[in-house]
């Protein structure tokens, strides 16, 4: 066992400890937290003023996020696109270990997380947790009959209530993936019976999904593009619909918090993602346009959450965790240009991208009653797949030996300042633009596995982190260090120490620093 593992076991042993003793010296256990996450879409790490003296805009209530908590400046998403990433932060595995290799999910999917896995909700709801999810789901969901013949009246399967939420309000996917109606629980309040195509977006350059739209008849539903919409629908709703229902929900949830059965809400918001689409109070607002003003208004939204909890006298025990599931869309290049404004904070690439400014998101964890020493600056690594285990860790629950495992607890970051802490080796990827590369990253250390006709890349990212300067040559004793990590963390089928698991396949193509043969081997 290495020493940093020891030592974060010491940790986790002391904080036990501490709980232990607080139960028998005060006759009761602390309250466990209310735990909120908010996930929002495509934000990239410069996409917070708190992250980036150099932002165009201001986000006063993310700000105060990292103000109140912990910034965590190397926190990382589990992929660098939306399915995947959804898949790792609910169950703490990394999302290459199932069979989607590559690329993301339409609305209309068998749903990634298979039956019986942990997630964050179902571990919760064996605690006690009331369990909600609020927003864009992206996993795969099962929807009554065909495209062609729907039975709108017949419930979805598959989907969030299967998954450890006892509650559920938001759409399936991206909008550009269709399906779009304001889903409670299994049922549509009024169904996608309708049919649209993107529309032309006045203030951004992407596209927008609004009224006016077509009956089924007027178009062919097998072209590409076109989309099942319900008739109240509409794309710039997304996020007030999505806060007022998550508001609405805890509120009814209060009095028993107070009581001792917190809840957890599950808050994946839509925006920055395309359709960039601001509701119109934002317009003007920041010095980034229409996408300076989505984040703007999201933030907005952010700051509502904070309100409720203050008023309803739950802020205390309540832990906020904010992240976003994957790098800025690709208009970062048009807005350094016309704006100055850098949504990947300086680091190199964006989304889809296995370089940091692919999956290096912002990462903020408020929490007052449990954080010791707030307003305090993390440059630990820490991925978005640790929050099973770091959940569980503070709800005094240990995760079974097939459930987490790439996940590593970061308890001891937020309950101690001083806290020595290491991550193990974190793997990121590379996703889209054909280009499907695994990356490893030991400390500064960052190996880029060769894919194609590339060579493997080394960093020292303490020294160079836009990714400037490739080492490699120069360190050949790293560079098979870190393959050696990589390999073992691929075939073990886990981060973390326990026994073996399996991955959800044999040997995929996408290791190309290792053969099949090797890849056998190692199992």
């Amino acid at each position: 066992m290495s020493e940093n593992v020891k030592i974060s076991r010491l940790f986790q042993s002391a904080f036990l400890l501490i709980a232990i003793l607080s139960v028998s010296l005060t006759g009761a256990a602390e309250p466990l937290p209310n735990v909120i996450i908010i996930y929002t879409d495509d934000q990239g790490y410069g996409d917070v003023s708190a992250m980036n003296p150099d932002a165009k805009f201001q986000t006063p209530n993310l700000d105060r996020l990292a103000r109140e908590g912990v910034m965590f400046t190397r926190g990382h998403s589990a992929d660098s696109v939306c399915t995947p990433s959804r898949y790792g932060l609910l169950t703490g595995r990394y999302p290459w270990r199932t069979h989607l290799k590559q690329g993301v999910f339409g609305a209309e999917a068998e749903c990634l997380i298979d039956d019986g896995r942990l997630t964050i909700a179902s571990l919760l709801k064996e605690q006690g947790y009331h369990t909600a999810m609020v927003g864009k789901w992206h996993l795969g969901m099962d929807f009554p009959g065909t495209k062609q013949n729907r039975d709108w009246s017949q419930p979805t399967v598959n989907m969030p209530l299967d998954k450890g939420f006892d509650y559920y309000y938001g759409i399936p996917a991206s909008m550009n993936y269709g399906v779009l109606a304001w889903f409670e629980g299994r049922y549509a309040a009024v169904p996608p019976t309708q049919l649209t195509s993107k529309k032309k977006n006045a203030r951004h350059s992407d596209y927008r999904i609004m009224p006016p739209y077509d009956d089924r008849g007027a178009r062919d539903l097998s072209k590409n593009g076109v989309l099942e919409v319900a008739p109240d629908f509409i794309d710039n709703q997304c996020l007030t619909r999505f806060t007022d229902e998550a508001i609405e929900w805890m509120g009814g949830k209060v009095d028993d918090a107070k009581d001792g059965k917190p809840f957890l809400v599950y808050l994946p918001y839509t925006a920055p993602h395309y359709p960039v689409c601001p509701l119109p109070e934002f317009h003007g607002q920041g010095d980034a346009g229409a996408y300076g003003e989505f984040v703007i208004e999201t933030d907005h939204h952010v700051g509502r959450i904070l309100r409720f909890l203050q008023r309803a006298g739950i802020d205390e025990n309540t832990l906020i965790v904010f992240t976003s599931d994957n790098g800025p869309e690709n208009s970062w290049k048009q807005r350094i240009q016309s704006h100055g404004h850098d949504s990947r904070g300086g680091l190199r690439g964006g989304k889809r991208s296995v370089y940091e400014g692919g999956h290096r998101v912002p990462f903020l964890v408020r929490w007052p009653a449990g954080i010791v020493q707030p307003g305090r600056q993390s440059d630990r690594i820490v991925g978005q797949v640790d929050l099973l285990a770091t959940i569980g860790e503070l709800v005094g629950v240990d995760l079974p030996e097939d459930a987490g495992e790439d996940s590593q607890s970061f308890a001891a970051v937020l309950t101690d300042p001083d806290s020595v802490s290491q991550r193990l080796p974190l793997i990121t990827h590379g996703n889209g633009g054909g280009q499907h590369r695994y990356a490893v990253t030991d400390g500064d250390w960052k190996l880029v596995l060769g894919g194609n006709t590339d060579a493997h890349e080394l960093y020292h990212l303490g020294r160079d982190r836009a990714e400037t300067r490739n080492v490699a040559a120069e360190y050949p004793d790293k560079v098979q260090a870190l393959i050696e990590s990589i390999n073992r963390i691929v075939t073990q089928g886990r981060t973390t120490p326990g026994e073996k698991q399996s991955n959800d396949t044999e040997y995929w193509k996408d290791l190309i620093w290792m053969s099949p043969s090797e890849y056998a081997q190692e199992n």
